[in-house]
C-alpha cells in the first residue's frame, strides 16, 4: 500500500500549484481521499476530501475559494488544484485514504510521505 504526493515546491505570493497524490497497492477506487497540511509548529490541518465515486468534496473554510479536489479514477491519482496561495499556506502536504466515513476528521487508513509547499517572494 502506498500513497506518493508530488507536485510541491517554492510558489510566488498569488501562484498556483497542483499537488498529485499517487496510489498503488489497494482499491483506490473504493476510496475516499483527503488532503491535509501541517506546518512547523502547528497541529496537522484537513483541507478537503473526496468520495470514492468523486462526486462529493469537502473543503475547510481556509481554503474555500481557493483550493479545489478532484479524482482521476483512470490514473488512480487525486489532485488538489492550489490558487492564490499565500504564506500562511506554506506546509508539508499529504494525501490519506480511508475505507469508510467522510470528512476531513477522523480515521484515515493509509497516507503519503508529504510534499513540501513554500510560498515566499
Amino acid at each position: 500500500v502506498q500513497l506518493v504526493e508530488s507536485g510541491g515546491g517554492l510558489v510566488q505570493p498569488g501562484g498556483s500549484l497542483r499537488l498529485s497524490c499517487v496510489a498503488t497497492g489497494f482499491r483506490f477506487r473504493y476510496h475516499r481521499i483527503g488532503w491535509f497540511r501541517q506546518a512547523p509548529g502547528k497541529e496537522r490541518e484537513g483541507l478537503s476530501c473526496i468520495s470514492s465515486p468523486g462526486d462529493t468534496t469537502s473543503l475547510a473554510d481556509s481554503v474555500k475559494g481557493r483550493f479545489t479536489i478532484y479524482r482521476d479514477p483512470a490514473k488512480n491519482t487525486v489532485y488538489l488544484q492550489m490558487n492564490n496561495l499565500q504564506p500562511e499556506d506554506a506546509a508539508v502536504y499529504y494525501c490519506a485514504a480511508r475505507n469508510s466515513g467522510f470528512g476531513i476528521t477522523g480515521r484515515y487508513d493509509y497516507w503519503g510521505q508529504g510534499t513540501q509547499v513554500t510560498v515566499s517572494s
